[in-house]
């Protein structure tokens, strides 16, 4: 058999672990596209270990021996991943990439009242109350004590 057809089928799904992460916006998603990627490394190192040992003396099957340290950390890779997703899962709601970012950043889509989050809070004086006489938020409160 060619090297040519594990090469390209590798190719081909390296190319679509790519497209999975960026493309995709479930994190979820995102590791398995990951996963994919993986796989077509390990389908290169196996190919590429038989296509060089017919030439070699010696057959060490390194290839064989770094994919199995691929897989185990793959492995283990996909159980932290997945941990941390579904403890991020319960904690926000969503497993959405986007709004976790937007959320880690500080700038919430919806605030607890709907207005908008911290960044449309309009025209609030930095030591006291808003122009419609509410109490700002606590953060704004902290700020403007340091």
């Amino acid at each position: 058999m060619h090297l040519v057809y594990p090469a390209v089928l590798a190719a081909l799904l390296f190319c679509t672990g790519i497209y999975g992460v960026l493309a995709r916006r479930n994190a979820i998603l995102v590791l398995m596209s990951v996963e994919l990627m993986l796989n077509a490394v390990n389908l290169n190192l196996v190919a590429f270990d038989v296509w060089l040992s017919r030439t070699a003396v010696e057959k060490l099957h390194s290839g064989q021996a770094l994919t199995l340290f691929t897989i185990a950390i793959a492995a283990a890779e996909i159980g932290i991943g997945l941990a941390i997703v579904l403890a991020v899962y319960r904690g926000r709601g969503t497993s959405d990439i986007d709004k976790l970012r937007d959320t880690a950043e500080g700038h919430e889509s919806d605030g607890p009242d709907g207005s908008g989050g911290p960044d449309s809070t309009g025209g609030s004086s930095p030591g006291g109350s808003d122009s419609d006489g509410t109490e700002p938020p606590a953060a704004e409160k902290a700020e403007a004590t340091a």
